[in-house]
């Protein structure tokens, strides 16, 4: 396969097109003979995720290419974020998102917080979190397309993930009917509300839709939340079916939906698949869960869709 990021693309191949039944039927079956159907299936055990080697780095990028992520197994190391930070810069993810609430350097420390605004947002407490793929508030010129994740200490109960390819989600609702697809893809399919601070509106709006495609991959791109407070979503049978159907599906048992915990010295790197997290006990007094999570404006480097089917 093409590992250039300027690869050609097969002429006139789009399975994101509704219309196109001939590329979608392609990439659909190399999909599903691909898909992973336990957590397994997208292990890989590594020496040192700041060193990888080449054979490590090629089976991380096979299965980010077929499913959209890997979990990369190594061992405990104090190492600091500038793991997480030199494994990103390995498959060309580079452009971090300094949301709010992120650290400094813009890689986020989740961990329980009672500090300041972070008891207000889930991730900085031990409650679970409903599926998403993440900054889905984002505005539309600073989506999230790749997403880390490295543990330096999981929960000593719970906290557990749950993560689903996009582009399985995507097959799953086409297949089911396309104006399902057809309608998440709405521009205003799904609408984030204004978030108000004591200063006024801290961000605005945020519409898009659900599905859309990424400029510069040609790939799927997937914005979603499966909160019920503070969402608005667009007021049309297409779109209100298709979350209905979403929602069964993230709930179901297809063995598509892959559920583990990541272990001290584990990593996600994934093109910001859909994901959860258990809600997690720590023992008092007992130095607590820790995530790194970096958020990348960038898609892993040789996933674009030139990549997989090169002219």
């Amino acid at each position: 396969m093409n590992t250039g990021l300027q690869g050609r693309l097969e002429a006139g191949f789009n399975p994101f097109d509704l219309e196109d039944e001939a590329s979608y039927a392609r990439w659909r079956d190399w999909k599903l003979e691909h898909a992973p159907s336990r957590l397994e299936d997208v292990v890989v055990e590594i020496r040192d995720p700041r060193a990888l080697t080449d054979a490590e780095y090629g089976k991380v990028l096979e299965l980010c290419r077929c499913s959209n992520m890997a979990v990369l197994a190594g061992p405990e190391l104090d190492g600091g974020k500038d793991i997480p930070r030199r494994l990103g810069e390995r498959f060309g993810l580079r452009r971090l998102d300094h949301n709010w609430l992120a650290d400094d350097d813009a890689i986020t420390s989740l961990t329980v917080n009672p500090e300041g605004d972070h008891p207000d947002y889930i991730p900085y407490t031990n409650r679970p979190i409903q599926w998403h793929t993440d900054g889905y508030y984002n505005a539309p010129d600073r989506q999230i397309h790749a997403l880390l994740l490295y543990c330096v200490r999981p929960a000593a109960e719970g906290g557990e993930n749950t993560l689903l390819d996009p582009d399985l989600a995507y097959i799953l609702l086409r297949d089911e009917d396309p104006e399902l697809v057809r309608g998440l893809m709405l521009p205003d399919a799904m609408t984030i509300p204004a978030r108000e601070s004591a200063d006024g509106v801290a961000r605005p709006a945020r519409p898009g839709p659900v599905f859309s495609t990424h400029p510069p991959s040609g790939c799927l791109h997937m914005r979603y939340t499966a909160r019920t407070r503070s969402i608005e979503w667009k007021d049309d049978p297409a779109v209100q079916e298709a979350v209905t159907l979403l929602d069964n599906i993230l709930h179901s048992s297809l063995p598509y939906i892959l559920r583990g915990k990541l272990q001290a010295g584990w990593a996600l790197v994934s093109n910001n698949v859909l994901h959860d997290r258990a809600g997690f006990r720590d023992p008092e007094g007992a130095p607590g869960r820790l995530l790194y999570r970096a958020r990348y404006y960038d898609r892993i480097q040789g996933t674009f869709l030139a990549d997989l089917f090169p002219a």
